[in-house]
């Protein structure tokens, strides 16, 4: 159970590094034409950008039915729920909390959620595929904390 565990939660953290690097180079890359649908104000429901998602859950999906129908690939099983949890985190963190694409009402207290919205906040400030910052979605660099009342 132990290594079921450590592939479940490795892989999720893993993901936090793959998400980074997929946004700043395939998003802000060569799939700007779907990313950029994020980075402008507009009213619809959904965007152009929520296709990543349908993409990343198919990936997933193979990945657990994989591991699940075949013995032989276990661990793939275990590997698709890390995948599965990283996303469940990143839909909580960005379309509800962040976007509120789903309304609630949630006000940032702690010092770490306010320090990667700030960081999501930089990254929306620019809306061209070039010289955005802050890529991750669930870590952000110390440099994004609240200095406010500090010296």
């Amino acid at each position: 159970m132990l290594i079921k565990l450590t592939l479940l939660f490795g892989t999720f953290l893993l993901m936090e590094g793959t998400a980074w690097f997929t946004h700043k180079y395939i998003m802000h890359g060569f799939m700007w034409r779907w990313h950029r649908s994020h980075h402008v104000h507009h009213n619809e429901v959904l965007e152009k950008n929520d296709l990543f998602a349908v993409v990343f859950s198919a990936v997933s999906i193979a990945t657990i039915a994989l591991g699940n129908f075949n013995p032989d690939f276990w661990y793939l099983f275990w590997i698709g729920l890390g995948v599965t949890l990283y996303g469940i985190f990143y839909f909580i963190f960005h379309d509800v909390i962040v976007h509120r694409r789903i309304k609630i009402k949630f006000v940032a207290k702690h010092p770490y959620m306010k320090r990667i919205m700030k960081a999501h906040y930089v990254h929306h400030k620019v809306h061209e595929r070039e010289g955005a910052e802050a890529f991750g979605f669930l870590y952000a660099p110390k440099k994004y904390e609240d200095t406010k009342g500090k010296p």
